[in-house]
């Protein structure tokens, strides 16, 4: 099912210039498209909307070693509270971690990239207060995370 992911603002990248009135659709796992909320609204009229205060952006990466917890679970939770949705391979030799890391879907890179909301790619996105508070996290185009 198609969703049009919204908020006051959009990011691309994590530290890039925010604009307001965008939204991201998410068809599945991917993204379908990115734009003025107006233009996607009406071009996907009936699919379904998320609307999120704060700001919406791509899922962080984390690189360095994961939280600590008393369980794998736990560590990766600590990680999606915080709009993570993807880790270093060179972090995860335990494989307890490991093994929660790939039941929950985190995205596993061999080195560092800048996070970025583009088409076609995979639809981790996380929303943010002002704060910088997660809100929302969404991996891989399900909502993973999401804040009382």
């Amino acid at each position: 099912m198609r969703t049009l992911h919204t908020a006051p603002l959009l990011r691309r990248t994590p530290g890039g210039e925010p604009v307001s009135e965008h939204a991201v659709l998410v068809g599945g796992d991917r993204i379908e498209a990115v734009g003025p909320l107006a233009e996607l609204s009406a071009a996907y009229a009936g699919v379904r909307v998320r609307a999120w205060p704060g700001t919406l952006g791509p899922g962080l990466l984390h690189d360095g070693p994961l939280p600590t917890a008393p369980t794998p679970r736990e560590r990766v939770h600590a990680l999606l509270r915080n709009g993570v949705t993807a880790v270093l391979a060179e972090h995860l030799t335990d494989p307890g971690v490991r093994a929660a890391v790939d039941r929950g879907d985190l995205l596993v890179l061999p080195a560092a990239v800048s996070p970025t909301l583009r088409l076609g790619e995979r639809a981790d996105l996380a929303v943010h207060d002002p704060d910088g508070v997660c809100l929302v996290t969404v991996v891989a185009g399900r909502i993973a995370h999401r804040r009382a």
